[in-house]
């Protein structure tokens, strides 16, 4: 591991891939047929903000792997051109899940390791503190987790002692108390890439994830804002969770 993953431009080294060949069902009713990425925030689209986001740790390429509506992002892109970052689209012919979406777009991530991140996904948090915490534990992958006060409309991620994931949990409304819960950002080596790329899992979490022995994936765990805008509800909430950072 170099240096430069301890700076802040963190991510200059490595690809991203960002997941985003959902249908995005949920969202219709307030956005129609238009990609979850495309969504307005603030009179903004989404995929604007998951950009500068990650430009602020360094990220030179990031691959999207589309599905739904890819044109339409495509052609966002071409009339949005970012200067600083190269933009990869890969767009799957048919819904593949998040494990079959990182197959498909395996022959574009070439560096050793990959951040891996949902596409409706932007946290308050420090990319180069989770990508430090991925070279320390030497693990296939390091998984992204928010605690939050109330896991109770969550799956959550049992912890061991070590700060590794010890198994994952079903959301239980019955549960209360303060839990983990995976925030949807992971880094991933190229040998975990290779391993999902020649297998035929679909859902990354449950198919992957869920299924290795306890102590194989690392976590980063820590209390941060974060949104998700997969549904009306915290699509309309996201402009009060960074107002600062969604003004600029």
């Amino acid at each position: 591991m170099t240096e430069a993953f301890l700076s802040r431009r963190c991510l200059e080294p490595i690809d991203t891939l960002v997941l985003a060949g959902g249908l995005g069902s949920r969202l219709r009713p307030v956005i129609g047929d238009i990609p979850k990425l495309l969504a307005s925030i603030a009179g903004r689209p989404f995929l604007a903000y998951l950009l500068k986001w990650l430009g602020t740790f360094g990220a030179r390429r990031v691959v999207l792997a589309l599905g739904h509506r890819a044109q339409a992002i495509i052609d966002h892109l071409q009339a949005n051109p970012c200067s600083s970052i190269t933009v990869v689209p890969v767009i799957e012919p048919e819904p593949f899940g998040t494990a079959g979406a990182l197959r498909f777009a395996r022959a574009e991530l070439r560096t050793d390791p990959v951040l891996v991140m949902n596409g409706d996904t932007l946290a308050d948090v420090d990319l180069c503190t989770l990508l430090s915490r991925h070279a320390r534990a030497a693990k296939r992958a390091t998984v992204l987790c928010a605690e939050v006060a109330d896991a109770s409309r969550y799956g959550r991620v049992i912890l061991d002692q070590n700060g590794d994931i010890a198994g994952f949990v079903e959301k239980d409304a019955s549960y209360r108390g303060v839990g983990a819960i995976n925030a949807g950002v992971y880094v991933m080596t190229a040998a975990f890439l290779d391993e999902i790329a020649d297998g035929e899992a679909t859902s990354l979490e449950r198919d992957v994830f869920e299924q290795l022995p306890a102590g194989s994936l690392a976590a980063l765990a820590a209390r941060f804002d974060f949104i998700d805008i997969g549904t009306p509800e915290s699509l309309a909430s996201a402009r009060d969770v960074f107002p600062a950072y969604l003004q600029t």
